[in-house]
């Protein structure tokens, strides 16, 4: 037990490339700390290879996260692979339920729990996840340089992806169900501006094919595009579900305000990486990784302060 009786002084909920940092730096500040996530590594380790994560010039995601993990175990944080049901905030400390029947009680919660990207539901879609089929164009779009890719989406984000995909890659199709773009003008108009941007309007995917490598798109009119990959980008939600019963802030995309030290607006529950507002919201593993070790230094503060 802590000074304060609880069980631990910090619980982590979500092991990922935010979980497993703000362990790894709670136990340097010797705050006795537990991670838990039902998906070890998180989204990152679906990732088939991984090439922008500083120092480290080409690894897959699961060998990244499984450094993570083994970081934070050899710093002294506990894991737990469950997966937690239930956070009630109590007087002055927190309690955890898990799916398995577990009960915890903390002083302080860091949520962790990322975002989870909406499917479209096309055939091949989850086989070749982290193959074929990615929902981040900066972590994966140099795997396809050079070659013939499809976009899904027609919102900010699919358009600002294209652009970037069509600085590197030979062709890109924009594939979006309505006849016109939600997506702001400006971005609209970049695309048509880009001689390797073509426009596949009022279609749906409905399938992937290939072998060794994926060969062609096809549409439910019937139409095929060939291509080397696809790229999902219709929309991620954060994943606020365990906290949502405590009308915490959330800004208009429904991520988790947070200050400048990652505290969230109910005391002592913190939250990191692509669940909040913070680092411009820039989803990648080293903004995430530095708003876990922020959250725990944060930590640490309060504690000294008694």
């Amino acid at each position: 037990m802590t000074a304060n009786n609880f069980d631990y002084d910090l619980i982590i909920i979500g092991a990922g490339s935010a979980g497993y940092p703000t362990g790894m730096y709670a136990s340097r500040y010797k705050i006795k700390n537990l991670v838990i996530g039902a998906q070890p590594g998180g989204a990152l380790a679906t990732s088939h290879k991984v090439e922008n994560y500083p120092g480290t010039a080409s690894a897959s995601g699961k060998e990244i996260m499984d450094n993570f993990r083994e970081h934070a175990i050899a710093s002294g944080s506990e894991m737990l692979s469950d997966m937690v049901s239930s956070v009630e905030k109590q007087e002055d400390h927190f309690v955890i339920e898990t799916a398995s029947g577990k009960s915890f009680t903390t002083r302080f919660v860091v949520l962790a729990t990322g975002n989870n990207y909406r499917k479209l539901g096309f055939e091949g879609e989850k086989e070749f996840l982290g193959k074929w089929v990615s929902y981040c164009a900066t972590c994966d779009g140099m795997f396809f340089k050079g070659r013939d890719v499809v976009l899904v989406g027609g919102w900010n984000t699919a358009l600002t992806e294209a652009l970037y995909l069509a600085e590197i890659c030979n062709k890109v199709y924009i594939v979006h169900r309505r006849d016109t773009f939600r997506a702001e003008d400006i971005w609209v108009e970049q695309a048509k501006k880009a001689e390797n941007i073509e426009f596949v309007l009022g279609e749906e995917v409905e399938s992937v094919w290939g072998k060794l490598f994926m060969e062609e798109v096809k549409l439910k009119s019937g139409k095929t595009i060939k291509a080397d990959g696809i790229f999902v980008a219709i929309w991620s939600d954060p994943n606020t579900t365990l906290v949502d019963h405590m009308n915490l802030e959330k800004d208009e995309e429904g991520c988790l305000v947070v200050d400048k030290r990652q505290e969230t607006t109910i005391p002592n529950l913190f939250a990191a990486g692509d669940v909040t507002t913070n680092s411009n919201k820039f989803k990648q593993t080293i903004m995430s990784a530095a708003e876990g070790c922020l959250a725990a230094d944060s930590i640490h503060e309060v504690m000294l302060r008694g």
